[in-house]
């Protein structure tokens, strides 16, 4: 393995008899914006699960900062890599408090400094610290989406990987979230992995992206490439004119 901050060798991987990413080769640089772009079903969010160890059938190798992850569980890669999921309702237990969502890793990991450390996060996603003891339900979704931002940075990973993070919010409270998302990174020095199919929000907070289709990589294209609609690939080039990119 290389000392990239993502390695993806030979990846595969499988729900019962049925395989869904096909030997996925990809590598992502510390410091860099990934993204993983394609319609629905073509294993984008399946790679996102297998790097935090929950797609239990997959074979190749993961390596998150120069260190093969485990099958299943592992403590470690927890400490280095966090998620961030599309439904930041449906990621947050309803009946605990923002403290304890945010704390919850902390306990788990056998961490100290509980207390600053939820002040300090809630101020570095932009929340007041009054909203530390209400409950999820209490807040709006861009709020919500923030807590769960939050969390995932609790146990100060280097890696977060983003599943569509911003694709259940309005229109009006996506542009937040992705202006967060870019000054958490150059802040914190984070690499990020990212889930979507918007290529504008591409275009505005990666570098790279890796456009897929039935489980597997077509292409891997720069952000110039991007903005310039220049593809190798037929079925790239059929997404940016989708996504209104020829107009």
């Amino acid at each position: 393995m290389s000392g990239a901050a993502i390695e993806l060798k030979d990846l595969c991987i499988s729900y019962g008899k049925t395989q869904v990413v096909h030997d996925v080769n990809i590598s992502v640089e510390h410091g860099e914006s990934f993204a993983l772009v394609g319609e629905s079903g073509s294993g984008k969010s399946t790679i996102l699960k297998a790097i935090m160890g929950l797609a239990p059938d997959w074979s190749g190798e993961i390596s998150i900062l120069g260190k093969s992850r485990l099958h299943g569980a592992d403590k470690q890669a927890a400490l280095q890599c966090q998620m961030v999921f599309q439904d930041p309702y449906a990621s947050l237990h309803p009946r605990k408090t923002i403290d304890d969502c945010l704390a919850e890793g902390m306990s788990i990991h056998g961490l100290s400094g509980r207390d600053q450390k939820v002040k300090d996060m809630l101020n570095a996603v932009g929340l007041d610290q009054r909203f530390r003891f209400r409950y999820p339900h209490q807040l709006s979704g861009g709020q919500r989406q923030r807590v769960a931002i939050a969390r995932a940075l609790m146990l100060e990973p280097k890696v977060l990987l983003l599943d569509e993070p911003t694709s259940a919010l309005d229109v009006s409270v996506q542009a937040e979230i992705l202006n967060l998302l870019k000054r958490l990174r150059k802040e914190r020095n984070l690499t990020y992995l990212m889930v979507t199919h918007n290529l504008p929000v591409v275009s505005f907070l990666c570098d790279r992206m890796a456009v897929m289709r039935h489980g597997r990589v077509l292409e891997i294209a720069d952000v110039t490439q991007l903005k310039q609609g220049r593809f190798n690939s037929d079925y790239a080039q059929e997404l940016y004119v989708a996504s209104g990119g020829n107009q």
